[in-house]
């Protein structure tokens, strides 16, 4: 994996020009905007809702936003703009003019075991907090004492480790997070709505942590997968910010 310098990224961008069936599938947070303290603050921004209309106004774009939200926020945020959503990394899919339909019956009955040992970290740890989708669970800490949120998070998904005996339920490690998850699910697999029954000119996908790392290996060979940020990843190619991520899409938008 290379940084997207100036002869990929024309490579990329004459790619995209060229093809008449463009797929985009773009993770939200860390990716198209920057990480908010609180989860609910990371609303979209008048720049970012331009640019997505920009790309979802081509016929030849199909636009996919593949996210850990939940699907109501999503809905909120996005769903007016024309384009596929993914919540809960994979759990939910809705098509553009579509429902949204789960992917796959999930669990949920864990969760009485599990929230309060994450409500009890949440008394341990001042300014962290508990979010409950309809089928994980998150501790977040970014409003915590960074130094006594690592140690706490370490000892969490150790105590979640010895407490989770189910395969299909799993500790994901994220951004000042820990989730609680249904493991049956992820958005490589979620990515397959839009890639198994379709051939495509040109397929992008974007993403900044390790619940992309699935959708980065579900994309074909002639596929750019680009990371954003600087940790190790499947992906062909990275970006080192949200900015330069969205200067990409800018110049996608161009054409």
């Amino acid at each position: 994996m290379g940084k997207l310098g100036i002869k990929a990224q024309k490579g990329l961008v004459e790619a995209y020009f060229r093809g008449q069936r463009r797929l985009l599938f773009l993770d939200y947070d860390g990716t198209l905007t920057p990480f908010a303290e609180k989860p609910r603050g990371a609303r979209p921004d008048d720049e970012l809702l331009s640019l997505l209309e920009a790309l979802c106004r081509s016929q030849k774009n199909e636009v996919v936003i593949v996210s850990g939200r939940d699907r109501n926020t999503l809905d909120a945020w996005l769903g007016e703009l024309g384009l596929g959503l993914v919540a809960e990394h994979g759990a939910w899919v809705r098509d553009k003019e579509g429902e949204w339909e789960v992917m796959e019956h999930l669990r949920t009955d864990w969760k009485e075991q599990i929230r309060p040992i994450l409500d009890l970290y949440v008394e341990r740890t001042p300014g962290s907090h508990v979010e409950e989708k309809e089928f994980s669970l998150v501790w977040h800490y970014r409003e915590a004492d960074p130094e006594e949120a690592s140690v706490k998070a370490l000892e969490l998904k150790n105590v979640l480790s010895q407490v989770l005996t189910s395969p299909e339920v799993g500790v994901l490690e994220g951004s000042k997070i820990v989730e609680v998850k249904n493991m049956g699910i992820n958005k490589g697999h979620a990515a397959w709505r839009w890639l198994g029954g379709d051939v495509w000119d040109f397929v992008l996908a974007m993403g900044d942590d390790l619940t992309d790392e699935d959708l980065f290996s579900a994309l074909p060979k002639s596929g750019y997968s680009i990371k954003v940020g600087p940790s190790d990843s499947r992906a062909r190619f990275r970006l080192a910010s949200v900015e330069e991520a969205r200067a990409l899409l800018k110049e996608l938008v161009s054409f």
